[in-house]
């Protein structure tokens, strides 16, 4: 069997190919979008000195996992329900992989038993929405 194209169907042909190439080449080259995970912590500092030996210790960890401070600390006003009686700390991650590559690294288990004798706390990991 014999198949012969017209030019016009070989324009479509033409067409349709280029269009596939530039859909493939997009969807390529096209980043997934990972969602940024959340480190969120009340605290309730109850030996204000091992605290700021936490805090010394901590910080450089958290920026080694590419972790950043939005809020240490700080008001809050209640909206609904009770406020935290403590310090609110969010840390952002670029993703929740590294959020919890961070909370079960070495080096912060390693200082994670000084902010459970300095304070009371509650810590929870949260993902973002990737629209976000």
């Amino acid at each position: 069997m014999r198949v012969t194209l017209t030019r016009k169907k070989l324009a479509w042909v033409s067409s349709l190919a280029v269009i596939v190439a530039i859909v493939a080449a997009k969807a390529l080259c096209t980043p997934t979008v990972v969602p940024k995970a959340y480190a969120v912590a009340e605290i309730n500092v109850t030996d204000p000195e091992a605290y700021k030996q936490y805090l010394e210790a901590v910080t450089p960890i958290v920026a080694q996992f590419g972790g950043k401070y939005l809020v240490r600390a700080g008001t809050v006003i209640p909206i609904e329900g009770k406020a935290p009686t403590g310090r609110v700390v969010i840390i952002e991650f670029q993703s929740l992989a590294s959020a919890q590559l961070f909370e079960a690294s070495p080096q912060y288990l390693k200082i994670a038993p000084l902010r459970q004798r300095a304070s009371r706390s509650r810590l929870f990991l949260v993902e973002g929405s990737p629209l976000s």
